[in-house]
C-alpha cells in the first residue's frame, strides 16, 4: 500500500512539471550592482525609486518597497523609467527641418537656442497687445503659450512660469491639470 502510494504521488508530481533534478539558478544581474534610492521625476507624487548602477551605467529600475509613499510599487511612466537612460532610439543632438523641407538636418545646441530666442521675440513683437478693447493697459501677447511636462519639478516649473509671465504670456498651462 505504502508503495503503491509513494508510486501515485510521484507520477502526479512528474505531469505537474515538477522534476527532481535540481535546476541552476542564474546569479541576479544586480548582485554586485551599487544599489542608490532616489525619487521618480515625473511627477509630483514623490514616488521612491532603486536604482542598480555598474560602472556608471544604469542596470536596473524599481520601485522602492521600503518607500512610505509607493511601497515599490510604480506608474507606467516611473516603471518606464530604465529607457530614459539606456534607449538607443534616445535622440542626442538637435534635430531641425526648415520650414517647407522634407527632412531633417543635424543642429548644434548653440544654434538652437539662438532659433528659439530669435522664433520668441520676433512672434512676441508681432503680436504684442498692449491695450485690450477697454482701453486697459495689458501688455500681453497671445500668439505664445506654455505647457509643462510632468518630467518637470517644481523648479523648473516655477522658472519656466516667471520666464513667460515677464515675456506677457498669459496661457500658462501643466499637463498634471489637464
Amino acid at each position: 500500500m505504502k508503495a503503491s502510494g509513494a508510486g501515485i504521488a510521484a507520477a502526479s508530481l512528474s505531469t505537474l512539471g515538477v522534476n527532481a533534478v535540481a535546476h541552476a539558478v542564474e546569479p541576479s544581474r544586480v548582485r554586485y550592482a551599487k544599489e542608490t534610492s532616489t525619487i521618480c521625476p515625473y511627477c509630483s507624487v514623490g514616488c521612491g525609486i532603486i536604482v542598480h548602477s555598474e560602472k556608471g551605467k544604469v542596470v536596473n529600475t524599481e520601485g522602492d518597497p521600503d518607500h512610505p509613499i509607493n511601497k515599490g510599487s510604480l506608474c507606467s511612466k516611473g516603471s518606464a523609467l530604465y529607457q530614459v537612460a539606456n534607449n538607443e532610439l534616445r535622440l542626442t543632438k538637435v534635430q531641425y527641418r526648415a520650414p517647407g523641407s522634407d527632412r531633417w538636418e543635424e543642429k548644434d545646441w548653440a544654434w538652437a537656442l539662438n532659433k528659439i530666442a530669435e522664433n520668441v521675440k520676433k512672434t512676441r513683437d508681432a503680436h504684442w497687445i498692449l491695450r485690450d478693447a477697454q482701453g486697459n493697459l495689458v501688455n500681453r501677447t497671445e500668439a505664445i503659450a506654455s505647457l509643462g511636462g510632468a518630467a518637470l519639478d517644481n523648479e523648473e516649473c516655477y522658472l519656466i512660469s516667471k520666464l513667460f509671465r515677464a515675456l506677457g504670456v498669459v496661457y500658462l498651462e501643466h499637463q498634471a491639470r489637464i
